[in-house]
């Protein structure tokens, strides 16, 4: 089992930044892909968007909406994956999950665990 458990969600203006935290916890954690995904306000959990992910060797993918603006990290010592937003828009307001993968397939289906999100808030 892994547990996930996000944290530094919040509401910003346009352009502002923010950074989102998971803490990792469980076994093994090292050995899944760690990823980033949100849910935008009225769509369901299969609708949730990839948006980064980051593999055992440091490796990243980033969705194309989100590609320069966004930065995935993770702090293997302290197991703490992180989500560096910058640039936000009014469209990126969404809940955000943490989520792991014991195969990196970066698909919806391929998520072996999911964190239960913290809400982020872009005003214009």
């Amino acid at each position: 089992q892994v547990q996930l458990v996000e944290s530094g969600g919040g509401s910003v203006q346009a352009g502002g930044s923010l950074r989102l935290s998971c803490g990792v916890s469980g076994e093994a954690p090292s050995i899944y892909c760690m990823e980033w995904w949100r849910q935008a306000p009225g769509k369901g959990p299969k609708e949730r968007e990839g948006i980064a992910t980051i593999d055992s060797t440091g490796n990243t993918l980033y969705a194309s909406s989100v590609k320069g603006r966004f930065t995935v990290s993770q702090d293997n010592a302290k197991n703490i994956l992180y989500l560096q937003m910058n640039d936000l828009k009014p469209e990126d307001s969404a809940t955000y999950h943490c989520a792991a993968a014991l195969i990196c397939t970066f698909t919806y289906s391929g998520v072996d665990y999911w964190g239960k999100g913290t809400a982020v808030t872009i005003s214009s």
